[in-house]
């Protein structure tokens, strides 16, 4: 007998309720289910959760700490950390219709809840703001990236716009501060290839190899700036884990302020908000999916192309 559908659930503070599949098993209770499933979060905490109703059945009803626990149902609940690091920056929306909505996002926030981010994450940063419980992004950016993100309002169009990052119907434009070297600003503009693959030991890096180039980006000088340094302008065309970071490094240009590449760095209980990756998402635009009109999105948001101390 099929389940039935998903419910269709409020947001709390933001966060979407997270629906879990309860398989066939000898459980005794669902809390010693959930206990066993979910162990990054202790049993205890589990326990508090369903004391508070914030564990519900498939037809929305609380369950107890001691409910027995039944299989070829759902359980429904809601992420949530006691202690998160607090990510500064504003969230700005730059444009919001009934299918789109547009953007930007600060350094170091991630896109989506993972790991130690749940109320911490531009999703539900927007969720909250905007009430908008069915928001999913469309495409993601890396944490330490900051600008343009872009996020489907509607289940139903979602794929359409999803559709356009993957046939790489999309012009997408950054900037970043890296060396000046002379013998690389010789060449600019130029399109640059390489073949990127994930490397055997650091698994967070990618790495140049030889073969068929799988990662292309076009390459300009936008300013020289003091102390060696320079604004470039990097336009993708394809979209390899990493591409950019790992292209410019290749080419002997590390982004400042990157703790992956050259070298990949320790990840710190303490994050250092005053030295930012310098990569910007500036400008995006496709022809829209739905409307068949040319969007052109650019952020708000500058690099500050000031040499950080250390």
């Amino acid at each position: 007998m099929a389940r039935p559908p998903k419910l269709e659930l409020p947001l709390r503070d933001g966060v979407a309720a997270s629906a879990l599949a309860c398989p066939p098993g000898s459980w005794p209770l669902v809390l010693d289910f959930l206990a066993e499933r979910l162990p990054l979060v202790a049993r205890d905490d589990w326990e508090m959760r369903m004391e508070r109703g914030d564990v519900l059945d498939d037809t929305g009803a609380p369950l107890a700490p001691e409910a027995p626990y039944r299989a070829q149902r759902r359980l429904y609940y809601w992420r949530w950390l006691a202690a998160e690091p607090e990510v500064p920056g504003q969230v700005r929306v730059l444009h919001l219709d009934e299918h789109l909505l547009v953007a930007d996002k600060p350094h170091f926030l991630p896109v989506t809840p993972k790991g130690r981010y749940v109320q911490q994450t531009l999703l539900t940063r927007l969720r909250r703001e905007t009430g908008l419980a069915d928001l999913s992004p469309v495409h993601r950016l890396d944490r330490e990236t900051a600008g343009l993100t872009l996020f489907s309002v509607l289940p139903a169009t979602r794929d359409a716009y999803q559709r356009l990052f993957r046939d790489r119907d999309v012009e997408k434009v950054y900037e970043a501060i890296a060396p000046w070297r002379d013998e690389v600003a010789a060449r600019l503009p130029f399109d640059y290839e390489s073949r990127l693959e994930e490397h055997p030991v650091d698994f967070m890096q990618m790495r140049t190899v030889a073969g068929e180039p799988n990662a292309r980006t076009r390459i300009a000088l936008i300013e020289r700036l003091a102390a060696d340094r320079a604004r470039y302008e990097l336009r993708p065309h394809s979209g390899v884990k990493h591409q950019l970071r790992a292209q410019l490094c290749a080419l002997g240009l590390p982004i400042e302020g990157d703790r992956i590449y050259p070298v990949l760095r320790p990840v710190e209980d303490e994050v250092d908000f005053s030295r930012p990756l310098q990569l910007l998402a500036r400008e995006i635009a496709f022809t829209d999916p739905i409307s068949g009109q040319p969007r052109k999105f650019v952020t708000s948001l500058k690099l500050a192309g000031s040499l950080a101390p250390g």
